[in-house]
C-alpha cells in the first residue's frame, strides 16, 4: 500500500489523536526497561540504585543485575537483550581500540569521546558520569604511609628508589598488562623485580588488599582499584596518581538509544543519583556491602533516600 492510500485510510479522529504512530509509542513505552550490570560489587551496586529509581517513577522494569564481566555486558547491550547498565568511560578504549589515546586520561574529554563513539556507531547513549575515578592504583597501609611520608605515587617511586624494600601484591593482569604495573612505572620512573611482586591468580583485589594489610609474604603494598570498598576498611590508602598513568574509569549509566526514545525521562532520573557518587562515597557503599555484608538493593536504596532521590 502506498502512503497516500495509507493516509486516505486514517480517520480523522485518527489523525487528530496522533493515529498508529502514538500507538505505537505507546506500546513502546509500556516494554519493561531490562536492566544490567556486572557481576562485581560496584556494579551491582550502580544497577541496584538504578533499578529502584526507575520502578519508582512507575518505569516498568526487567532485573538482570550481575549478568557477567564487561565482555558478556556489553555484547548484550549491542545485541539488545539489555537495555541499561553502569559502565566505565575508560573501557571506550578498549571498546573502540583506541587504548593508546590520552584522551582516556581526562575525565571529561575521556567521556565526550566514548559518548560521541557510541552514538554514532551503536545509537547507545552514555548519561552523565560519576565524579569518580575506578582506575587501578597502588596502595599502602596507612600507617606505613604515615611513617614514611608517601602520599603520592611520586613519593612511592623515589623512596622504592633509594630503599628498594617494596612487596607488591598483585594479580597477573595488572603486573603484565602495558596498562596496569608497566604504566606506573614508565610514568614515574621505577622498576620492581619478580622478587618484589607476590602475583595472586585471579583479579580479586580484596585478596591483593588483604595480603597488604596482614603483611603476608612481606608485603606492604596492593593493586587495588580506586572505589575499593576494603581499602578504607583495611586500613589502606590509595597513593595519588598525580601524573596520571592511568587511564579515567568514571561510572555511567549507558542505555540504547530506542530506550531512551521511549523513556526521555530516564537521564533527569539517573544523573543526580551518579553526581553524589564521588571517590569517597562510593568507597563507603562499597565497604558497606564487601565488608559490613550488608545487601546491596538496602545499600542503594538508602543512600538514595538519604539523598532525597527516593521516597
Amino acid at each position: 500500500m502506498s502512503g497516500t492510500a495509507h493516509l486516505a485510510r486514517l480517520s480523522r479522529r485518527d489523525l487528530l489523536a496522533g493515529g498508529p504512530a502514538l500507538a505505537i509509542s505507546r506500546a513502546r513505552a509500556a516494554e519493561p526497561v531490562t536492566v544490567a550490570s556486572k557481576i562485581d560489587t560496584e556494579g551491582g551496586l550502580l544497577g541496584e540504585m538504578m533499578l529502584a529509581l526507575l520502578q519508582a517513577a512507575g518505569i516498568p522494569t526487567r532485573n538482570r543485575l550481575q549478568l557477567g564481566p564487561t565482555r558478556i555486558v556489553r555484547t548484550a547491550i549491542l545485541s539488545g537483550a539489555i537495555d541499561v547498565y553502569p559502565e566505565y568511560t575508560g573501557n571506550a578504549a578498549f571498546f573502540f581500540a583506541m587504548d593508546g589515546d590520552p584522551v582516556w586520561k581526562d575525565a571529561h574529554a575521556g567521556y565526550e569521546r566514548a559518548r560521541t563513539l557510541d552514538l554514532e556507531r551503536n545509537n547507545l547513549v552514555w548519561l552523565p558520569p560519576a565524579p569518580a575515578d575506578n582506575s587501578w592504583v597502588i596502595a599502602m597501609r596507612a600507617d606505613f604511609v604515615d611513617v614514611h611520608r608517601l602520599s603520592t605515587l611520586e613519593d612511592f617511586a623515589r623512596w622504592t628508589r633509594e630503599r628498594g624494600a617494596v612487596k607488591l601484591a598483585a594479580s597477573a593482569e595488572f603486573v603484565e598488562s602495558r596498562s596496569g604495573l608497566a604504566a606506573f612505572q614508565e610514568t614515574y620512573g621505577f622498576s620492581l623485580d619478580a622478587r618484589q611482586l607476590l602475583v595472586l591468580s585471579g583479579g580479586n583485589t580484596s585478596a591483593t588488599i588483604k595480603a597488604a594489610a596482614d603483611g603476608i609474604s612481606g608485603v606492604n603494598a596492593a593493586m587495588a582499584y580506586g572505589t575499593d570498598g576494603a581499602l578504607t576498611a583495611l586500613g589502606l590508602r590509595a597513593l595519588a596518581d598525580t601524573k596520571h598513568a592511568q587511564p579515567v574509569y568514571a561510572p555511567a549509566a549507558v542505555a540504547r538509544g530506542a530506550i531512551r526514545e521511549a523513556y526521555p525521562q530516564i537521564t533527569a532520573l539517573l544523573a543526580p543519583a551518579f553526581a553524589a557518587l564521588d571517590v569517597g562515597v562510593l568507597r563507603l557503599l562499597n565497604e558497606r556491602i564487601a565488608i559490613d555484608g550488608r545487601e546491596a538493593p538496602l545499600v542503594a536504596r538508602t543512600f538514595l533516600r538519604e539523598h532525597g532521590l527516593l521516597a
